[in-house]
């Protein structure tokens, strides 16, 4: 069974494109990832289901054409219009891998090290130009700490842990 910090979203089922099944998509995420992934999942019904790309072709810069495997007609296809599109967390980070830059999300769920202290990234706030992490420390509080790559001394995608070095007034706020 797939589970939510098994999977990371990188975008979204649009609309059938003809009758043969084959449905547009919005996918933010280096084309790489397509061709190397085993699957990509769909929410249906509260359930992760994973879906097989058979084929996908371009229509613009960052929407695709895809067919998936068993889906035939446009009434199958139906099914996925304005769910969202995730793929395995393990088999992003391989990717990423080989790319300059992550998507501040993939992050969530990332232990943090931030000067020496520890704790989780548990959200971003994004609600302003300054993207933030929201870091859970483990004695509790709340920090919130800009997503910046300035900041980011390391991160290891594996192991899911993340270094940071800031100075020492935003861990004051």
């Amino acid at each position: 069974m797939i589970t939510n910090d098994e999977i990371i979203s990188i975008g979204k089922f649009n609309k059938t494109h003809g009758i043969n099944g084959e449905i547009s998509a919005t996918i933010n995420a280096p084309e790489a990832l397509l061709d190397n992934c085993s699957c990509i999942v769909s929410d249906i019904d509260g359930i992760f289901v994973p879906f097989f790309i058979k084929d996908f072709r371009y229509k613009s810069q960052d929407m695709f054409l895809l067919t998936i495997d068993d889906i035939n007609n446009d009434q199958e296809a139906m099914m996925l219009v304005n769910k969202e599109i995730y793929v395995k967390r393990s088999e992003y980070s391989e990717v990423l891998e080989d790319e300059d830059q992550v998507p501040v999300d993939f992050f969530i769920g990332f232990n943090a090290v931030v000067n020496g202290l520890q704790g989780n990234i548990v959200d971003i706030d994004d609600s302003t130009a300054n993207v933030l992490f929201v870091i859970e420390t483990t004695d509790g509080k709340s920090i919130l700490i800009p997503a910046v790559e300035e900041f980011i001394t390391d991160f290891n995608s594996k192991d899911r842990i993340i270094k940071m070095e800031v100075p020492d007034e935003l861990l004051d706020l």
